[in-house]
C-alpha cells in the first residue's frame, strides 16, 4: 500500500460515471477519484461495454438525461443482462420531481443525487451503497459457501449409506459363496428395466428418476435374510429336501423383518429402507400367486419385488452353482419368456427380452468364474440424483 495515496488501485472499489457532459464527468472524477477507480462513460452504449467488461464496477453512478439512450434505457439493458444485474446504479439527476424517483425505484435504482453536486453528500452516498453491495456480496459469498457444504455432507451422507447397505447385502453373499458378483448383476438388471418401463403407462407415475435411484440403492438387501439360514442349507452342494427348502425359503421374511426392526429404530421413515424391505420379503412372490412367502398376486405385489424377482431369477438360471453349470443365455431368455403371466409381470417381461443384450452386458461384465466370484470393483458411488453404472 502506498501510504501517500492509501489502498493501491487493486483494493479500492471501482465506481462508472454515466454523464454526457464532461464537466460533470470532471466533477465527480475530482470529488470521488481519490478513494476509489473511476471510470467514466459519455453515452449510454459506452455505460454497456464498460459495465460488461472485467474487472466490472461496483456501483454505476448514471446520469438519466442522455440523447440517444438515456438513463432508463441503460438500467433496463443492465437489468436484463446476467453479468451486470447485480451491479447498484444510482441516478444522477438535475430533476426534481416524485415522478422521476418513483419510476427510478421502479426501474431497479437504488438512490437518486442530484445536481449541482454537494461532496459531502456524493461520498457518503456512495459509500454507503458500496458498504450495502459489500455485504451482499459477503451474504451471498456464505450462502453460496453453506449450500455447497450441505451439497458435500448430503453426498457424503449417501456414501456413507451405501457403502453400509453394499457392507450388509455382502455379509449374505459371502456366506452363499455361489452367489458372488449376484449383488452388482441383480442391481444392473433392475435399473435396465426400472428404466425401460418408465415411460410405459402402467409404470410411469411410480418409476420416477428417484425411485430408481432409491430402487438401486435397496437392490442389494434382498437376499439379506440368508445370514439367517443355517450353514448346513445355504452351502449344501446340491439339492434341498422338502423341509429343508421350507427353511431356506423363510429367508425373505427374515430380511423383511430385520429391515423392519431396524426401521424402528428411527425417528423417521427412511424410504430406502421401506423399499427394501418391500423387496426382500415378496421379491419370490409370482404373478400368478403361487410364489412366497405370502402367496401374493398381480399388482399387489409390490412393484420393486417385481422387478427384482426377474432380475433374481434371471442371475440364477445364467450363474454357475456347485450343483449346476450356467445355463446357456438364449435358454434363460426362453424360460423367462415362458413365466410372462405367471412367474413374472408380463410387461416387466416384455421390458427384458426388449433389452436382453444389455442384460447379457451386464452378466458378462460382473461375472462369476467357477462358482467364485470374480471380484470386480463395484460400480463407484453415485453422487446424490446421479446414475450408477
Amino acid at each position: 500500500m502506498d501510504p501517500r495515496h492509501g489502498p493501491s488501485d487493486r483494493d479500492r472499489p471501482i465506481l462508472l460515471i454515466v454523464d454526457d457532459q464532461p464537466e460533470n464527468l470532471a466533477v465527480l472524477a475530482a470529488i470521488l477519484g481519490d478513494d476509489y477507480q473511476v471510470r467514466a462513460a459519455r453515452s449510454g452504449a459506452q455505460a454497456l461495454r464498460i459495465a460488461a467488461s472485467l474487472p466490472r464496477p461496483d456501483l454505476v453512478l448514471l446520469d438519466i438525461m442522455m440523447p440517444g439512450m438515456d438513463g432508463f434505457a441503460v438500467l433496463a439493458h443492465l437489468r436484463q443482462d446476467p453479468v451486470t444485474q447485480d451491479i447498484p446504479v444510482v441516478f444522477v439527476t438535475a430533476l426534481d420531481d416524485t415522478r422521476t424517483e418513483v419510476q427510478g425505484f421502479k426501474a431497479g435504482a437504488v438512490d437518486f443525487i442530484g445536481k449541482p453536486f454537494v461532496p459531502t453528500v456524493v461520498q457518503a452516498r456512495v459509500r454507503t451503497h458500496l458498504e450495502l453491495k459489500l455485504a451482499r456480496d459477503r451474504l451471498s459469498d456464505q450462502n453460496a459457501w453453506l449450500e455447497q457444504e450441505v451439497n458435500r455432507r448430503m453426498e457424503e451422507n449417501a456414501m456413507i449409506q451405501e457403502v453400509s447397505i453394499r457392507a450388509l447385502a455382502h455379509l449374505a453373499e459371502i456366506r452363499d459363496l455361489e452367489t458372488g458378483n449376484h449383488i452388482l448383476r441383480t442391481q444392473g438388471y433392475v435399473r435396465e428395466l426400472a428404466e425401460s418401463l418408465r415411460d410405459h403407462p402402467r409404470f410411469s407415475a411410480a418409476l420416477t428418476s428417484h425411485f430408481i435411484e432409491v430402487l438401486v440403492l435397496s437392490a442389494p438387501l434382498h437376499d439379506i435374510g440368508k445370514v439367517g439360514i443355517p450353514d448346513q442349507i445355504l452351502l449344501k452342494p446340491g439339492p434341498l429336501t422338502p423341509a429343508e427348502w421350507e427353511v431356506m425359503k423363510t429367508h425373505a421374511a427374515l430380511g423383511a423383518d430385520a429391515i423392519a426392526w431396524a426401521e424402528r429404530s428411527l425417528p423417521r421413515p427412511l424410504e430406502f429402507l421401506a423399499l427394501a424391505r418391500e423387496i426382500a420379503r415378496w421379491h419370490h412372490e409370482r404373478w400368478d400367486g403361487a410364489g412366497y412367502p405370502d402367496g401374493l398376486a398381480g399388482e399387489r405385489i409390490p412393484l420393486a419385488a417385481r422387478l427384482m424377482a426377474l432380475a433374481d431369477v434371471f442371475d440364477a438360471l445364467v450363474s454357475e452353482r456347485v450343483y449346476k453349470k450356467p445355463m446357456p443365455f438364449a435358454a434363460a431368455r426362453e424360460i423367462i419368456g415362458a413365466g410372462r403371466g405367471t412367474h413374472f409381470d408380463p410387461d416387466v417381461v416384455d421390458a427384458f427380452l426388449g433389452a436382453f443384450d444389455t442384460f447379457t452386458a451386464i452378466a458378462r461384465r460382473y461375472q462369476d468364474s467357477h462358482g467364485q466370484a470374480v471380484f470386480a470393483p463395484p460400480p463407484p458411488i453415485a453422487s446424490p440424483g446421479a446414475p450408477t453404472p
